[in-house]
């Protein structure tokens, strides 16, 4: 597999792995249309867990087969596939070696009362699967946080030592901190921050807007003059935090929106220096050729083509 400088560059800011983990990186940062740019954009699939079946796949029926998402990222020349155990499993022959994956290996569902996650694979299961990474997901600000940090550090270093790459979902959500503060700029930015100090390789928040939601925080935030005018500048500040710009920082796509909407905030993540997207409903929730579309274009923007 040809290595540009650029992934290089990146691959040499994890100092502590081993070649097998700095392997699988690459496999993800060299794949598909954006390989060798440094930039990623990838296709997860959890929603059927998340938010059920009919909420997920029913706008766009096709969806209900998983070889329809393993086809989706494949034809969209995407970097890499996340999904839970069932979903891979059930295409992983198929598709085999045709895209880097991406072990989902813990869930949440809406008729949970609690901010929690269940581990529902492991990394024995990515390994036998072929997949390039275990994602997890933790809840900072959840009551069950500190048991997701610790369930994340043991499959983490189970991960690495096998030479896998680990990705984690930071979703700030809790009893104390209400809608706006979840993607409030200080928030995502110490997600972010969070995850990294976990270990993670690439990380997944939300992007973030204007607020800022700690008292403390605003303190600092107005005394220093720290810029969140723009997406830009907002996803700049995030990037900073996560190691300045030493880890990957990929940004989700979000809900169902606009699409000409998506495509300004992709802008805005390029413009901030974010390492990608990763964007499930956005896609998968329209017919294929619209899907297809739509990624070709949010591919053009991060090659600064559109």
């Amino acid at each position: 597999m040809r290595i540009t400088q650029r992934v290089k560059k990146i691959l040499d800011r994890y100092e502590s792995d081993n070649p097998g983990t700095k392997a699988n990186l690459a496999r993800i940062l060299m794949e598909g249309k954006l390989g060798g740019s440094g930039k990623l954009v990838i296709l997860p699939v959890d929603q059927g867990f998340e938010h059920g079946p009919a909420r997920s796949f029913a706008p766009n029926p096709p969806a209900y087969d998983p070889h329809y998402h393993f086809q989706l990222a494949i034809e969209a020349g995407l970097s890499a596939y996340a999904a839970p155990l069932g979903m891979i499993e059930a295409g992983a022959d198929s598709f085999a070696g045709a895209i880097p994956t991406i072990l989902k290996v813990n869930s949440s569902n809406s008729l949970a009362t609690s901010k929690d996650q269940a581990v529902t694979g492991s990394v024995a299961d990515a390994l036998r699967l072929g997949c390039a990474a275990i994602g997890f997901t933790i809840y900072p600000g959840s009551e069950y946080a500190f048991e997701q940090m610790e369930e994340l550090r043991e499959l983490a270093e189970e991960a690495k030592s096998v030479g896998l790459a680990v990705v984690v979902w930071s979703y700030p959500r809790g009893p104390g901190l209400d809608k706006a503060a979840e993607t409030a700029l200080d928030i995502c930015a110490y997600a972010a921050h969070m995850a990294a100090l976990m270990g993670a390789h690439i990380i997944k928040v939300k992007p973030p807007t204007e607020v800022v939601s700690l008292d403390a925080a605003k303190k600092v935030y107005e005394k220093q003059g720290i810029d969140r005018s723009t997406l830009a500048r907002r996803v700049e500040h995030v990037v900073q935090s996560a190691f300045a710009g030493r880890r990957l920082v990929v940004f989700s796509g979000g809900e169902s929106t606009g699409t000409e909407e998506l495509y300004e905030t992709v802008r805005g993540l390029r413009d901030g220096g974010a390492s990608g997207s990763i964007i499930g409903r956005n896609t998968f929730q329209r017919p294929k050729e619209e899907a297809l579309a739509m990624l070709a274009k949010i591919i053009d923007i991060y090659q600064g083509r559109a």
